[in-house]
């Protein structure tokens, strides 16, 4: 028996349709308020059972308790005037109400002091925020929210996902707050858009996906940007990178070299791109271009272009590849792409190819060599009838560097491979590589216990950037080229 069985039976609320038995009173129980009786129970029921213990999270009544407060507070609240008032007036406001409620239409709900505070939480999140999901995104401590329908969320601490305790009422609960999310940039979904990218308000990446495309239920997926951006100092402090490495990646940012960010999904390239970005002269005008916006450029002169899918319609969609042709109208010193998956990859090359230098991007691929391929892909996707050897000497004419990254069994996320884009030896694209990551094995004991072992390797290699890296007046530590390992 629920709480509001309970309730019910006490007489403080009404029935709900599929249980309209005459109430009966509840008896009391270790310290609990008496319930009220409405009306005397008949002499042919049986005496009503004791009630059960307090609520759980998973408990239906709690959440069905919560529903019918929720209502009712949205009778009495002045909705306007939420959006002009301080939060901290409108959270006080709402919890005064609450209690208000609780005491008056709800007195007899078997709630301790806890319970009630919890309670109470929950609905200020229902009201100004995204219900069961606003605890997950205050914890700094969370990087991904994984909603698997109504019944379970999902969250990713330290690069391993746990099943937290959190859960919304059903189906309609989970796809309001999804509707929340995307009408507050202007989005939608349903069944005939049952697909949508979206973003917090902070910045943090949305994909919701509902029936009938997702067969269980609604899903959502939230990936977490930190409200204090990270910084180098802090990837050389997770063991990400090496300080020589850092060196490295600040000079060819400063030296104007066009910058591939590959690697696979949750590997941290949007992390290291913003890094990176950090590099960017103050003085140069950025353009970035996204499919949600997500990055966090600290530079003032900086020119945000986000695409649009299409209306109801089926019109008014704004590619990535429009707005790339678009920027090379507005006067970029900087071109900044925050993911090529079609045929923009063309655009930008040609951008780069044509005094854009300094350019940055991220690829989906697991090596240096794959995001060559990806791209030669991509660019045939553009509709150009290029050969592949000439598509290849195009490319390798654009792209500098190739930064790979990689999200290791641990869940932690390093810099494996720094990659030199050399020209071409026949129908082939050349590299050499100038540092690596190299992994030896898993600890088994301690601390050390799950975690990746390993060290980076300079692969003593001079690169032939290191000329251009002189000749803008970026100075390396000497030595920084000559072979070496070093265990982070």
């Amino acid at each position: 028996m629920d709480i509001l069985d309970r309730l019910e039976r006490a007489g403080r609320v009404r029935p709900r349709p599929e249980d309209a038995a005459p109430a009966v009173p509840a008896a009391p129980s270790g310290g609990r308020v008496p319930a009220a009786t409405s009306a005397p129970a008949s002499r042919t029921e049986k005496p009503a059972a004791a009630p059960q213990a307090s609520p759980r999270t998973g408990d239906e009544g709690f959440y069905e308790l919560k529903t019918r407060i929720h209502d009712r507070l949205l009778d009495l609240l002045d909705l306007p005037l939420l959006d002009k008032a301080p939060e901290a007036e409108v959270r006080g406001e709402i919890a005064r109400l609450s209690e208000r409620i609780i005491r008056e239409d709800f007195a007899q709900a078997p709630l301790n002091g806890p319970e009630r505070a919890k309670l109470i939480a929950e609905i200020q999140d229902e009201v100004l925020g995204l219900g069961p999901l606003e605890p997950f995104l205050k914890d700094d401590t969370v990087n991904d929210i994984l909603v698997n329908t109504y019944r379970r969320i999902y969250v990713e601490r330290k690069g391993k996902l746990e099943l937290s305790g959190a859960r919304f009422k059903d189906d309609e609960h989970l796809k309001k707050i999804i509707d929340r999310i995307v009408s507050r940039i202007g989005r939608r979904v349903d069944e005939s858009s049952p697909m949508v990218d979206a973003r917090l308000a902070d910045g943090s990446r949305v994909n919701a996906i509902i029936p009938p495309l997702a067969i269980d239920g609604p899903s959502l997926s939230i990936r977490k940007f930190s409200r204090d951006p990270l910084e180098l100092d802090d990837l050389i402090r997770f063991g990400a990178i090496i300080p020589d490495i850092g060196e490295v990646l600040k000079g060819i940012v400063r030296a104007r070299l066009n910058i591939v960010i590959s690697g696979g999904t949750g590997s941290g390239k949007t992390t290291l791109l913003n890094v990176l970005s950090r590099f960017i002269p103050a003085d140069e005008r950025i353009v970035t271009i996204e499919d949600a916006a997500e990055l966090q450029l600290k530079q003032e002169h900086v020119v945000r272009l986000e695409t649009r899918p299409a209306n109801i319609e089926g019109r008014g969609e704004v590619t990535q590849r429009e707005l790339v042709k678009n920027c090379l109208r507005m006067r970029p010193d900087r071109i900044i792409i925050g993911e090529v998956r079609g045929a923009e990859a063309l655009d930008m090359l040609q951008a780069m190819n044509t005094g854009h230098d300094g350019s940055l991007t991220t690829i989906h691929a697991n090596t240096p060599r794959d995001a060559l391929m990806r791209l030669e892909t991509m660019v045939s996707m553009a509709g150009m009838n290029l050969a592949p050897v000439a598509m290849r000497r195009f490319i390798s004419s654009a792209v500098d560097v190739i930064v790979q990254g990689a999200r290791l069994a641990d869940g932690s996320r390093k810099v494996i491979s720094f990659s030199e884009i050399t020209g071409m030896e026949g129908e082939m694209i050349t590299m050499q590589e100038i540092f690596r990551f190299e992994q030896t094995g898993i600890g088994s004991e301690g601390e050390a216990r799950g975690k990746v072992q390993g060290h980076f390797r300079i692969m003593g290699v001079r690169p032939r950037f290191a000329d251009r890296l002189e000749s803008m007046g970026v100075r390396l530590p000497d030595g920084i080229f000559a072979p070496k390992t070093w265990t982070p």
